[in-house]
């Protein structure tokens, strides 16, 4: 017998990670986007100069990589569960390989690595050129379980769209 996640079709999928992604306020702010989400969780952060850290250089603010990594590897977690639960971050880890630069989107992806009862291992990347990524990170998030996530949380994720007028 399969797990209700496996139910789920790749377009509901993808409106359910927009809309867990679209209820955390920067993200919003900022235009996140899920690109995809299988086989890895995927996601575009659309250049804009408020993701800048050095304008005199040109260079992407390294809190923006660290809040890309940790939004792609939670909503990783998200998809690979039996059910939707809340599963907040314990730790993450990030490797600055080389800063972003002005004028580009920035991508990334995530997935999980190992799932427990307790805990969700997972591992996420960012690159504005896909073969030069700019940073790594290693994401650990709490298994909060059904009893401590919010009454109609996954009903809340999988509603049917509103009809558009």
């Amino acid at each position: 017998m399969g797990h209700a996640i496996e139910e789920r079709s790749e377009a509901q999928w993808r409106l359910a990670m927009t809309r867990f992604v679209g209820a955390v306020p920067h993200a919003r702010a900022l235009g996140l986007e899920v690109t995809a989400v299988s086989p890895r969780l995927r996601m575009r952060l659309p250049w804009q100069t408020d993701l800048l850290g050095d304008a005199r250089r040109g260079l992407v603010h390294g809190g923006v990589l660290t809040m890309l990594l940790d939004t792609l590897c939670g909503s990783a977690v998200l998809r690979e569960l039996p059910a939707p639960e809340v599963c907040p971050t314990l730790d993450l880890r990030v490797d600055h390989f080389r800063p972003g630069v002005a004028g580009q989107d920035l991508w990334g992806e995530a997935w999980v690595v190992r799932l427990s009862e307790a805990v969700a291992f997972t591992e996420g990347l960012i690159w504005q050129t896909p073969e030069r990524p700019l940073a790594r990170g290693i994401g650990n998030f709490a298994r909060l379980g059904a009893r401590n996530t919010p009454p109609g949380f996954a009903e809340a994720l999988f509603a049917d769209p509103e009809p558009t007028p």
